[in-house]
């Protein structure tokens, strides 16, 4: 099946939302408790919060299917102090090992380059941190915390971009 990569639209906002879900509780067990998936699946956010963080700036990258649909997706942040914060990158887990989140994160480190950032960091889940170390980001550190009282943890991770 052939896939576009693509920026956002308003119309995919729902979607990603179902993506984020289904790769949580699909994939998320390879690396996660199932206490652990049930609190971060309950942090996934409703379509409106994907609307309010590009309307703030964020910037999506989207795999369309061939009917346009999102299988995978990345959102960068870019702030002049910070550089380039990329806080999701998901695939539907019917979708994953088609190259969909390396070509997803490659148009958001393009987008960055384009923009000027000087680097690009992460916190990547236990299933993500591969796919960005693939593309050059180096773990800084693990980051225990917790959501809603139970204890999970996630990867600090920076690529600097030259």
């Amino acid at each position: 099946m052939e896939y576009t990569i693509r920026p956002y639209r308003d119309a995919d906002a729902d979607r990603l939302a179902e993506i984020m879900q289904a790769a949580i509780l699909a994939i998320g067990p390879r690396g996660y408790s199932p206490e652990q998936i049930d609190a971060w699946a309950g942090r996934v956010p409703g379509g409106e919060r994907f609307r309010e963080r590009v309307a703030a700036d964020a910037a999506i990258f989207i795999a369309a299917d061939a009917d346009d649909v999102a299988q995978a997706y990345s959102l960068l942040e870019i702030s002049a102090e910070d550089g380039g914060h990329l806080d999701h990158l998901y695939c539907h887990p019917d979708r994953t090992r088609r190259g969909l989140a390396e070509a997803v994160l490659s148009a958001a480190e393009t987008h960055a380059r384009e923009q000027g950032t000087f680097r690009l960091f992460t916190e990547a889940s236990e299933l993500a941190r591969a796919a960005f170390e693939r593309a050059g980001y180096v773990v800084q550190h693990r980051r225990d915390f917790e959501i809603d009282g139970v204890p999970i943890h996630n990867f600090a991770m920076e690529k600097p971009l030259d």
